[in-house]
């Protein structure tokens, strides 16, 4: 017998988020990105939908008979960090300002690395997100430096 293929069309990743509140996260990852709410289960957890990927929050759990010995909790060191959600963006500098305006908390303003512009912020359980921007050496050390000085306070 032949080995099935994986992964098949129809296979989708969803991201899960262990969180402590639903509803403030709901309202970060809904107000403050701007993902889509696309649906909700008694209380316990969120889909959305964010730039065509799926994204799940779910508060925490222990163990259950198809996963006995796991247990769901949100981070409880938010300074450790064992993955993070990076979204690609044209540009860094406007991004965060946008979400800057809309309550995301920054740990620096962008910062430019040469091939690549990029900055974290946390949502409100402490999940580390990057907007970060790559740089095509054909762009102009003029125009970095003018998108620079507009960061300046």
């Amino acid at each position: 017998m032949a080995p099935a293929q994986f992964p098949t069309e129809g296979v989708v990743l969803t991201h899960l988020l262990v969180v402590s509140d639903l509803e403030r996260s709901r309202h970060f990852y809904r107000d403050v990105l701007g993902a889509s709410v696309y649906r909700e289960y008694g209380g316990t957890s969120c889909v959305l939908l964010f730039q065509g990927s799926w994204l799940l929050l779910v508060t925490g759990g222990g163990p259950t008979k198809d996963k006995p010995s796991v247990t769901f909790a949100p981070p409880q060191d938010p300074d450790t960090v064992s993955h993070e959600l990076t979204l690609r963006v044209p540009d860094c500098y406007a991004a965060y300002q946008t979400l800057k305006s809309r309550g995301a908390l920054f740990l620096t303003p962008p910062v430019d690395w040469g091939g690549e512009i990029r900055c974290f912020f946390r949502d409100p359980d402490g999940h580390l997100l990057e907007i970060s921007q790559a740089i095509s050496s054909s762009l102009c050390h003029s125009r970095r430096g003018s998108l620079r000085k507009e960061m300046t306070p």
